[in-house]
C-alpha cells in the first residue's frame, strides 16, 4: 500500500488542546486503531501511514471537530465510538448526534444520544407507542427510556410516569428480608432510583413522587390497573414470564406509551421457566406501532472494558454451543 503524509491544519489551539488534553493515552490511541503516526503542533497535526488509513484517520478528525464546535468538548468515550464507526466505513455520524438533546439533569448535564443505536432508539420511542429495546448492559436502554419519560411529562404529554421491573431476585427469600413490603422491594427497584435521582434530583423526584406523578413498583403491583395517560417503562423484562409480559402490554391505556427494556443474555427466571421478553420478540415484532431496537455491543458506553469482557462472554458461550452440537 501507498504511504502519504497529509498535513491537517485545524487553525483552532483549542480544539487540538481538548482532544490531546490527555497528549500521550489519545495520540496512542488513534495511532494504535487507525494504524498511523501522528504529530501536533499548535495548531493541527500530520498524519503519515498507508494512504487508507490516513484518509480514515481524516475522516475521524473532521467527526471530532464538529462535536467540538457543536459542545466544545471531546470525551474519551466519543473518540472510541467514532474510531469504531470510522473503521466500519460509516461517515457524517456526528450530523446524526449532535442536535438530540433530550433533557437536562438537576445537575446541568446535557443529555443525548451518544451512538447511532441510541439515536435509532430515541426516534423510534418518539414514533411508537411500545418499544422494546433489547440488548447487553451499558447501552443506555432504561436510561433513555426514562429521560424520554421525563421529558414528556414535562411537555405535559403525559400526566404521570410509572416504573416498574420484575422482582425475580427476592423470590422466597423475600420474607427474611428486615422491614415492611416496600422496603423488601426498594433494593431491586434501586437502580431505577438511581437514575432517577440523576435526572430530576432527589427532591424533585420526592416532591412528584408524594404527588402520585412518579410511581416505582414492582410489577406485581402493576396487575388489574388501567394505566392511561402515562408513561410506562418495564425494565429487567428478560425475568417476565410469558402471563407477566402479556398482562403488562395489556394494562395501556389511552394517551399511554410504554418502554420495555431487557437483556435476553441475562435471564434470572428458574429453570423451566420461559422469558416474557424473548416470547414477544417473536410475537409481537409484525405488529404496527410496536417496535423493537436491538442493540449491540457498539452502542455500549460505559468503560471501554464491558464491551471487551460481553464480546469474551459471547465468544465463549457461541464455543461451548457448537462442542454440545
Amino acid at each position: 500500500m501507498e504511504e502519504v503524509k497529509l498535513e491537517y491544519e485545524i487553525l483552532d489551539e483549542h480544539f487540538i488542546k481538548n482532544l490531546f488534553n490527555n497528549l500521550e493515552e489519545k495520540i496512542k490511541l488513534i495511532e494504535r486503531e487507525m494504524n498511523v503516526k501522528l504529530s501536533v503542533y499548535k495548531n493541527g497535526l500530520s498524519i503519515f501511514g498507508d494512504k487508507l488509513y490516513v484518509e480514515a484517520t481524516y475522516n475521524l478528525l473532521n467527526e471530532l471537530l464538529s462535536i467540538y464546535n457543536k459542545d466544545k468538548d471531546i470525551t474519551t468515550q466519543q473518540l472510541r465510538y467514532l474510531i469504531g464507526m470510522i473503521k466500519k466505513g460509516k461517515h457524517d455520524i456526528s450530523k446524526f448526534l449532535l442536535d438530540e438533546i433530550i433533557c437536562v439533569t438537576a445537575k446541568g448535564r446535557t443529555l443525548k444520544p451518544k451512538t447511532l443505536g441510541q439515536k435509532k432508539y430515541v426516534d423510534l420511542i418518539l414514533e411508537n407507542d411500545i418499544v422494546f429495546g433489547v440488548g447487553p448492559a451499558g447501552t443506555g436502554k432504561t436510561y433513555l427510556a426514562m429521560a424520554m419519560a421525563v421529558k414528556a411529562f414535562k411537555n405535559n404529554e403525559v400526566d404521570r410516569i410509572i416504573l416498574t421491573r420484575p422482582a425475580v431476585e427476592a423470590g422466597e427469600n423475600l420474607g427474611f428480608l428486615p422491614g415492611d413490603l416496600q422496603e423488601k422491594i426498594d433494593p431491586y427497584l434501586r437502580p431505577i432510583y438511581d437514575a432517577l435521582f440523576e435526572i430530576l434530583g432527589y427532591e424533585n423526584y420526592l416532591k412528584l413522587q408524594e404527588k402520585g406523578l412518579i410511581e416505582v413498583a414492582p410489577l406485581a403491583y402493576m396487575r388489574g390497573r388501567t394505566l392511561d395517560n402515562a408513561y410506562v417503562i418495564l425494565d429487567e423484562a428478560q425475568n417476565t414470564t410469558n402471563e407477566q409480559m402479556k398482562m403488562f402490554l395489556t394494562r395501556i391505556g389511552y394517551g399511554s406509551k410504554a418502554i420495555i427494556t431487557g437483556d435476553i443474555t441475562q435471564i434470572d427466571l428458574p429453570k423451566g421457566k420461559k422469558s416474557g421478553l424473548k416470547n414477544a420478540n417473536t410475537i409481537l415484532r409484525d405488529i404496527d406501532g410496536i417496535e423493537f431496537m436491538d442493540f449491540d455491543t457498539t452502542d455500549i458506553v460505559r468503560h471501554p472494558l464491558v464491551q471487551k469482557i460481553i464480546n469474551a462472554y459471547d465468544k465463549f458461550e457461541t464455543k461451548n454451543e457448537k462442542e454440545k452440537n
